[in-house]
């Protein structure tokens, strides 16, 4: 079998309470992390000073990378869908030491001046419609496939 980062976690519940350790010691507040089981998501939230934060991360997308390493073949021992459901509970363990990881690094570049707290999480910031920063970038941003115009100056009167 090939691997995939975290395919080896097991530490879902741990992972989860170093996240919310990590947050605190940064002074966050309303902590929580929740799974969304019909998306196959781990949500965290948490506010630190005044700021919501909302990240979503996805099991599925972990499940799916694995599996593309590690495809369904005729000398597995179970079905196929057995093999893909056993893939998700994976990705969920996996998810929630990543997202450990991922919160451990941000608080880290935090802590040692490398980031403000803003330049960190920016993108996962609510804004008052309650949707993070990032999807309504994503509206003003042009798409990337997108022609892109630009004025090319020229000066008056010459040929």
């Amino acid at each position: 079998m090939k691997s995939v980062p975290y395919s080896g976690a097991t530490s879902g519940e741990r992972a989860q309470a170093e996240t919310r350790k990590i947050l605190r010691r940064l002074g966050c507040e309303k902590i929580g992390l929740m799974t969304d089981d019909a998306n196959h998501e781990l949500v965290l939230y948490f506010e630190h000073r005044g700021r919501a934060v909302q990240l979503r991360v996805s099991a599925k997308g972990w499940a799916a990378a694995w599996l593309k390493e590690n495809p369904y073949g005729y000398r597995c021992r179970r079905s196929r869908v057995e093999y893909e459901q056993e893939a998700l509970k994976q990705g969920r363990l996996a998810v929630s030491s990543m997202l450990r990881d991922w919160t451990k690094g941000q608080v880290t570049a935090i802590e040692t001046g490398m980031f403000t707290f803003e330049e960190a999480f920016m993108p996962h910031m609510l804004t008052h419609d309650g949707r993070p920063l990032i999807e309504r970038a994503r509206e003003l941003l042009p798409k990337p496939d997108e022609p892109k115009v630009v004025q090319i100056p020229h000066k008056p009167g010459a040929a």
